[in-house]
Order: structure tokens, then C-alpha cells, then sequence
């Protein structure tokens, strides 16, 4: 016959111990499986919000009714009579051709520069309604800056240089008086053109500036190579052994040359727009003779242009024009001769969109955003979230 041993008895206090173990390691258990869960519900929403953002429709083409290559465009806000924002819109591009749009693209008037029939206009900064800067970029007195302050109907011609090494590639104004154009290295060094009163232009000084590398110049794609605000200036270069971003916190009396991985060494590569919001400053270029190739065409800078990096993933190609959509922080858009891309996450990620050939672009946020290209090309910014959610 087995012996059976009698069993002790267990206190209360111990099961109470054993249990509450128990519950707090199912507790634990539960609590990872739910932050699993997260990730995983986080990971999905990112994918379907790329997967959405690459079919989305950005850009609705329109015309211009004018069979040339368009290289810039502008847009302001002008408050109409019942004190509404209301966006005008400026273009320009080969032959001459300036265009105005007040209805917000709806209809396109074309403006004459008396004599600048032949010119190749690459760069416009729209002021208001009635006034705006136009750049041609060629050689010597090809390069031009004209204003007009009577909606299109005449220009004035407040700058250009007989010099055969002058040639304009940007401009930027932060106000009707207060204006920077970029030029092509003269002497070695880059030229740096400033109004303070909307008329006078003048060199800033450029003994303090790095020497131009052999080669190295301005591209004049987009008129976006340049960036000012207050007495801060950056441009970025190309065409050398390196695409260097040049910078000037004290419009120009000191500069510093930063290196960056953006693609070089050849005439055709280099950074051909720049592009910031409150953090960051974004570069975009690649080789325009290569404009498949999407290695190094993208680089971002988080410590105001001192160190570079390259984005995570590529644009799809050489881009000629890169704008963060102020309203949206996380939401850049670029634009090129192969297409278009965005990037939901800071410039990081970049996602292909359309195959138009586009060569500039403005945003004004999301609403409000026109690029323009080859053959009168205008497309017009489309706010798809806006549109699927009515």
C-alpha cells in the first residue's frame, strides 16, 4: 500500500503574494503586446500615407497659351475689395515672355519688356498686383534686372553689366526695396548685387568671400539657387570638383564655404535650388544631362549649412526646383524635367508623383502652388487630402 504524505498548508498571505505576481506579469505581458500592436498600426499608417501621397493628383496642368520654355514663377497674396487673400501669380521664361495671372491661373495676360523680345528670363519676384522684379540670365548685357510698378505695362531697367564674365543666375527680395542677386564668379569670386531702395543696385563685398573653385558657377534653373532674408544670404554652386553652399549672416562682409554630397565634377552637376523651413535647409540638384540619375541629388542641412547629409532616399532625378509647403511642416515638394516627388517627413523620404517636365516651382501653402515648364507648361499645386475628404 502507497503512503500518502500529508500536505502542509498554505497561508492565505503567500496565495495573495503568488497572485499579484501573476496579474502584474499578465499585466506586462498585455502592455508590450499593445505597444506592439502601435508599432505596427504605426508602421501601416505611414506606408499607406506614402502609398497614397505617390497616387495622389498634385499637380493639375494648366496652359499658358504661349509655346515657350518658362524658367520662373512667382506668387503673392493681394487682398482683394471684400478683404479676402487672393493669390497673383508671375511667370516668365525664353523669348521675352513675362505672364500675369489675377484670377489664380484661371487666365494668363502677356507682358512686354520694350527691347527684351530676344531675352531669356529666368528668374520673377512678385511684389503685389501691380509690381514685380524680372532677371534675364545670358552674357555681359544679356543679364538684366527690370521693375515694374504698373502691372506689367512698363519696365525699368535698373541694372545689367557690359562685362563678357557677367552673368546672372537668382534673385530673391524679402521686400519691394530690399533685394539680392546672385551672379557668376568675376575675378574669382562670386558677384552679389544688393537694393536697399528698389532701384540703386549695388556689389556686396566679396574680399571676405572663399575664392570660386575651377569651374565652379551658379546654376540659373529656377531661380531658387538663392536664398535671403534679413542679412542672411545662402547659395549653393555647381560645375566644380565639389557643390559647395556659400554663407553670409552679415549680407556678405564675411563668408563661409561649406562642402556638401550633393553630386559634382562635371559642368552640368551641382545644386540647383535651396529651400528651408524653421529648422532645416534642404539642397537639390543632380546632373541635368543625367536627369535619370537620382544618386546624390538631395542633401539636408539641421545646423543652419554647416554639415550636410544625404537624404534617405532620392528624388527621382535630377530636380531643378525643391519648396516646403509652410502650412504642412512635414511636406516638401520638388520638380524636374522627369517628373515630380514630396516627402511627407522633412525632405528624409522622397516619393515620385508625376512624370510632367516641370523646371521651377512656388508654394504658397497648400492650397496655393503653381510650377512651370518647357512648351508654356503651368501646373497648379493640388491640395488632393483637401479635395478627397469633401
Amino acid at each position: 500500500m502507497r503512503c500518502l504524505r500529508k500536505s502542509k498548508p498554505v497561508s492565505r498571505k503567500k496565495q495573495t503574494v503568488t497572485f499579484c505576481r501573476s496579474a502584474k506579469a499578465l499585466a506586462r505581458k498585455r502592455l508590450r503586446m499593445s505597444f506592439v500592436r502601435i508599432r505596427a498600426m504605426r508602421t501601416l499608417f505611414l506606408f499607406l500615407l506614402f502609398a497614397s501621397s505617390a497616387t495622389a493628383q498634385w499637380w493639375k496642368v494648366e496652359t499658358s497659351g504661349v509655346a515657350t520654355n518658362l524658367r520662373g514663377v512667382s506668387a503673392v497674396y493681394v487682398q482683394d475689395a471684400k478683404g479676402v487673400d487672393a493669390p497673383i501669380v508671375w511667370a516668365c521664361g525664353s523669348n521675352g515672355v513675362i505672364l500675369r495671372s489675377l484670377d489664380e491661373g484661371k487666365t494668363w495676360q502677356r507682358l512686354q519688356v520694350t527691347g527684351g523680345e530676344t531675352l531669356d528670363f529666368r528668374g520673377i519676384v512678385a511684389l503685389n498686383a501691380s509690381s514685380a522684379y524680372v532677371m534675364s540670365s545670358g552674357e555681359g548685357e544679356k543679364s538684366r534686372i527690370y521693375k515694374t510698378t504698373d502691372g506689367g505695362a512698363t519696365w525699368t531697367l535698373e541694372y545689367t553689366d557690359k562685362r563678357k564674365g557677367f552673368f546672372l543666375d537668382a534673385l530673391k527680395c524679402v521686400t519691394e526695396w530690399e533685394c539680392v542677386a546672385l551672379g557668376d564668379p568675376i575675378d574669382g569670386k562670386f558677384l552679389l548685387l544688393n537694393t536697399t531702395d528698389g532701384e540703386h543696385w549695388n556689389p556686396l563685398p566679396s574680399d571676405k568671400m572663399p575664392t570660386a573653385l575651377p569651374g565652379e558657377a551658379a546654376f540659373a534653373a529656377s531661380n531658387t539657387s538663392l536664398l535671403f532674408g534679413g542679412t542672411e544670404i545662402f547659395f549653393g554652386t555647381g560645375g566644380g570638383a565639389v557643390a559647395r553652399i556659400f554663407h553670409s549672416d552679415d549680407l556678405g562682409r564675411t563668408w563661409t564655404a561649406f562642402h556638401t554630397p550633393v553630386a559634382a565634377g562635371n559642368a552640368s552637376s551641382g545644386i540647383f535650388s535651396l529651400a528651408r523651413d524653421d529648422k532645416r535647409i534642404l539642397a537639390v540638384g543632380g546632373d541635368y544631362k543625367d536627369s535619370n540619375r537620382s544618386a546624390r541629388g538631395a542633401a539636408y542641412s539641421m545646423d543652419n549649412g554647416k554639415t550636410w547629409r544625404p537624404v534617405a532616399q532620392e528624388p527621382g532625378g535630377y530636380r531643378s526646383a525643391v519648396a516646403w509647403v509652410r502650412d504642412d511642416p512635414t511636406l516638401w515638394v520638388a520638380v524636374g524635367p522627369n517628373g515630380e516627388d514630396v516627402s511627407r517627413d522633412f525632405g528624409l523620404h522622397w516619393k515620385h508623383t508625376r512624370s510632367l517636365n516641370l523646371n521651377a516651382v512656388t508654394i504658397l501653402d497648400l492650397s496655393d502652388g503653381w510650377a512651370v515648364g518647357p512648351n508654356g507648361t503651368i501646373a497648379r499645386f493640388s491640395n488632393w487630402r483637401k479635395y478627397s475628404t469633401q
